[in-house]
């Protein structure tokens, strides 16, 4: 029943800043860690409404040194949520009563716990749909175990690093690069001259993931990570389209950019020095 996967095209990127380990942590990031001498999993809550699946992610997942629960609805799954720390949520698309969609929806309104959903091979549309309502990640059924612990432990440590750059990006006022200073709090964009340029929600946390990691060459998957550090409502297809008109507003000649440079194959590089104003 469970074989190799048909998954999603793009393996899970890289982490877009280091983690710190301690001493005593395991050597493989999304395993337990370790406080106050013991080991504590991280909490996986699955959603399906197949007994065979929601055994197989119990087990497996178990075996490997993660928690499991795992549940047949939405109210069970709520029930959990509300009682539990949770660390990752596996969620099945296709469910009786309120579908995955929803569920996906009313969660991400409230938390940013990573989210990968379960769909069926041909279902293109619940991809895409559930990506846009923002699932970090899916896996087609039937799936591969191996890979489905690749890929939590992938988002594991991808939320692990968000929340790391998240603190340091909390303490900063603001970044000036050249003629341009972007004040974080008030969302605002100021040249030396004093005038204000308007940016809307997707460029000013574009901007503001290219002047937290300057001088780096930033895959678009990383781009969407530290972009949603700024709660923006940026999908992969738009980075492209929205440093077109970010180019406009901030670069002296937008078709020969001096900010943001395309690495071609690669992603986006912020080359210029970058002040932060803590």
């Amino acid at each position: 029943m469970f074989t190799e996967a048909h998954s999603s095209p793009t393996a899970p990127s890289a982490p877009p800043a280091a983690l710190a380990l301690s001493a005593q942590a395991p050597a493989v990031l999304g395993g337990p860690v370790a406080v106050g001498g013991v080991a504590v999993a991280p909490h996986v809550l699955a959603l399906d409404d197949d007994p065979a699946i929601r055994a197989l992610l119990t087990d497996y997942l178990r075996e490997n040194e993660l928690r499991c629960t795992a549940v047949a609805s939405g109210r069970e799954f709520d029930h959990v949520l509300a009682r539990e720390t949770i660390d990752l949520v596996v969620l099945d698309l296709r469910l009786p009563g309120e579908d995955g969609m929803a569920i996906a929806r009313r969660l991400r309104e409230t938390s940013a716990i990573p989210i990968l959903m379960l769909t069926g091979r041909a279902e293109e549309a619940d991809r895409v749909m559930g990506l846009e309502l923002g699932a970090d990640d899916y896996l087609t059924k039937p799936f591969s175990p191996r890979e489905l612990l690749a890929r939590i432990r992938a988002l594991l440590r991808r939320a692990q690093s968000r929340a790391t750059v998240a603190d340091a990006i909390a303490k900063v006022r603001a970044y000036r690069f050249g003629p341009w200073e972007l004040n974080v709090p008030l969302r605002r964009l100021r040249g030396a001259d004093g005038r204000q340029v308007e940016l809307t929600n997707g460029e000013f946390s574009l901007l503001a993931a290219f002047v937290s990691a300057p001088q780096r060459v930033l895959s678009r998957d990383q781009l969407l990570d530290l972009s949603r550090l700024h709660n923006a409502e940026v999908y992969d297809r738009s980075i492209d389209v929205q440093i077109l008109r970010l180019r406009r507003k901030i670069e002296p000649e937008p078709a020969r950019p001096v900010f943001i440079k395309t690495e071609r194959g690669v992603g986006y590089l912020f080359d210029t020095p970058v002040e932060v104003v803590r």
